[in-house]
Order: structure tokens, then C-alpha cells, then sequence
């Protein structure tokens, strides 16, 4: 598992947005940027600063995944037919770690990392503790029977601030959940506007 090497909330306040429109952002209470320069006006960003900063916030929203694998991933989804963009979001959500957090079973992107590496998580009954497996369409995610009771798992299910998207059929009473289908980039509810369009213009330059 790679590690994040920099609080998550400060990639809020850096984009200036809830990104995961969790309650305890900090750009809740303060909107300006992090640091002692955080206030200062800001500045119109440059076409590459606007990519590059598309680029931060898709790759963030995603338990901040590492350059390298976020980079292979691109790379993937543009040798694959059909439209980049929608390529890369599907391959992005069909990522275990994606699920299990699209499924409520824990409350954030990042809890779904450590969630599934600690080994809580078992596709189609085999134990995998990879964060980045990639699962295939009809693929049952189901949460380790002793593991059902943690308090995480109960708190994350009654979470009021996001739902269950369609592409995921959940079962809260078994804590299971079945890739259902490929989601596209209109199915997939992100809390704040996502431009993949600008990371495929970033990589292709």
C-alpha cells in the first residue's frame, strides 16, 4: 500500500472545495488555500495550471493514490477503445477499494483503503487485501463476517451525506455488495465537479 504523505483535508482547502463532501472539511470554515500565503488573492491559473489541478483533485479524490499508479492507470484507459475520460473514471471505480467505500461499508475513500489492506474484505469469498484489485462486472465485495460489528462498518452504513450509486447492489443486512455494471462518468456522484477531459489533456501533452 502506498503511503500519503500529506494530511488529506489540505487538498480541500488547496482546491477550494469539499472534495469529498464530508462535514468535517476544513474549507467548511475557511475557504482560503493552507499555509501562511492561503489568503492571498488568487491568481488565474494557466491552461496547464487548470489540467494539472484537475489532474490533483480526480487523483486525490481517490484516497490521494500515488503519480505512478495513477499514471499506469491513464495509460490503460487510453489504450482501450472508446473515450478516454470515460475509460479512465471506469477504471478508477472498478478499483476494490472504490467499492467497498461506493457500498458505505466505511465512510471515506481513505478508511476503504486501510479497510480492504487490513484484510476485512473478501471478493466472490476469497480474502484480497490489495486496495487497487480490479474488479470484473457481477464480482460480489463482501466484508469478513467478524468484521461486520466494527464500529466503522455500523457508523458508515447510516451515513446521511452520500447514497449508494446504481452500479453497486448493496445488501446491508449480508454487508455485501455486486459490481452490477461499468459506471459512466454521468452515473458517478462525486460531490464536486470532476473534469477527467482535462487529465487526458494533461497526459497528452
Amino acid at each position: 500500500m502506498s503511503k500519503r504523505n500529506s494530511a488529506k483535508y489540505k487538498l480541500d482547502r488547496r482546491m477550494g472545495q469539499n472534495v469529498w463532501g464530508r462535514p468535517k472539511s476544513p474549507v467548511n470554515k475557511r475557504e482560503y488555500g493552507p499555509g501562511q500565503h492561503g489568503q492571498r488573492r488568487k491568481q488565474k491559473l494557466s491552461d496547464f495550471g487548470t489540467q494539472l489541478r484537475a489532474k490533483q483533485k480526480l487523483k486525490g479524490y481517490y484516497a490521494n493514490i500515488s503519480e505512478k499508479q495513477f499514471r499506469r492507470i491513464y495509460d490503460e484507459a487510453a489504450r482501450m477503445k472508446g473515450d478516454t475520460s470515460e475509460n479512465l473514471i471506469g477504471l478508477l471505480e472498478a478499483r476494490l477499494d472504490a467499492i467497498v467505500y461506493r457500498a458505505k461499508f466505511v465512510p471515506t475513500p481513505f478508511a476503504a483503503r486501510q479497510f480492504v489492506n487490513h484484510g476485512h474484505v473478501r471478493v466472490n469469498g476469497r480474502k484480497v487485501n490489495i486496495p487497487s484489485y480490479r474488479c470484473k462486472v457481477g464480482d460480489v465485495v463482501e466484508v469478513r463476517e467478524r468484521s461486520k460489528q466494527m464500529t466503522l462498518v455500523l457508523e458508515a452504513v447510516d451515513l446521511a451525506e452520500r447514497d449508494v450509486p446504481d452500479y453497486i447492489e448493496v445488501d446491508h443486512n449480508k454487508m455485501s455488495a455486486k459490481y452490477a455494471r461499468t459506471p459512466a462518468f454521468s452515473d458517478v456522484p462525486y460531490p464536486v465537479v470532476m473534469e477527467p477531459n482535462l487529465v487526458v489533456e494533461f497526459y497528452s501533452r
